[in-house]
């Protein structure tokens, strides 16, 4: 049995390079947590203090005997889910993950306007796509790739002049035949051998 190290021990902050990134479904898979995305990964900007949350629900139900023993488990469902919080307002791929790509549209900026944003807020389903979540801690780093993921919930939507429009984002990993998982992570701790 291995002794207790506190060098095991890690936070979860995002690369500088960003915490959260979509690409379309299909798009060349991460391997490693630290090999450099395809480039059809986009970051979705700042995410908020809260970080990334992870959810792996597994629901059973308890099989018993007359008398009232258990003598049976048995899993009725698996879901993971990830949840975060998107505030930059302004980024493009944050309002295509929010609100789906197919509902916003980007105008360039011109000598008499700045970069124009029209969204729609409608009933259509938002598409799957494929996500990776980077995390670090000093030279440590996790890669959490979820190659077929789903927008699920959106949270409402605030404006106020006390705090920044936030957009709280829950997505739903599908379980992948060819991973045989939901998500897979991927984790380095960057200490090499002698």
């Amino acid at each position: 049995m291995a002794n207790p190290n506190s060098n095991n021990v890690l936070t979860g902050k995002p690369l500088a390079t960003g915490g959260v990134l979509v690409a379309p479904l299909a798009s060349t898979a991460p391997t490693d947590a630290k090999t450099a995305l395809n480039a059809a990964f986009k970051g979705v900007g700042y995410i908020g203090e809260d970080g990334l949350t992870e959810t792996a629900d597994r629901s059973t139900d308890k099989v018993k005997a007359w008398g009232g023993d258990v003598v049976k488990v048995v899993q009725t469902d698996y879901a993971v889910t990830y949840t975060f919080t998107v505030i930059e307002t302004l980024n493009v791929e944050a309002l295509k993950l929010v609100y789906g790509a197919s509902n916003v549209t980007t105008t360039a900026a011109t000598s008499t306007t700045g970069t124009l944003q029209s969204v729609k807020l409608n009933s259509d389903t938002l598409p799957r796509q494929s996500f990776v979540f980077e995390v670090k801690d000093g030279d440590a780093r996790i890669r959490i790739y979820v190659p077929n993921g789903q927008v699920t919930e959106i949270g409402e939507v605030t404006y106020s002049d006390e705090d920044v429009i936030a957009t709280e984002v829950t997505v739903e990993a599908y379980r992948d035949s060819t991973l045989g998982a939901n998500a897979i992570k991927y984790i380095d701790d960057n200490i090499f051998s002698a």
